[in-house]
């Protein structure tokens, strides 16, 4: 089930597999100290047994406490991510979401940044466009 709907999970599984996807992996413990409103202990044990079921996270054992990580791997949760984000606030349009992120990081670009870009551009026209 690694195609799992990211995208159906509540507030609180999101807020959980974000802190798993930045750790690595982690304890429930160690996740709890790291979400907002500091959930019980309990109630995150519990949300990341409900994520291992619908096939987001799975889990190891070390010694007595279960280490936790995603299922795909931050390339694949990327690319799920990013489809889902075209599909829903960009009408499919690769180039309306790069417009948009290039707005928000006006100011931030850096002329390392802009040279990739441009690479990617020309890379891209060399392909034809497609890949």
């Amino acid at each position: 089930m690694a195609d799992a709907p990211f995208h159906r999970l509540s507030r609180r599984e999101r807020q959980i597999v974000d802190v798993l996807y930045r750790l690595g992996e982690a304890a429930a413990a160690d996740v709890a100290a790291r979400l907002p409103d500091r959930p019980a202990y309990n109630s995150v044990r519990v949300t990341l047994g409900i994520l291992e079921k619908k096939g987001v996270v799975r889990h190891r054992r070390d010694g007595a406490r279960y280490v936790y990580a995603p299922v795909l791997t931050i390339e694949k949760a990327k690319r799920k991510a990013a489809s889902h984000l075209l599909a829903t606030f960009f009408r499919g349009s690769p180039s309306a979401a790069i417009v948009t992120l290039l707005d928000l990081s006006r100011d931030g670009l850096s002329a390392g940044d802009l040279a990739e870009i441009e690479s990617l551009i020309a890379k891209a026209k060399k392909q034809g466009g497609r890949r």
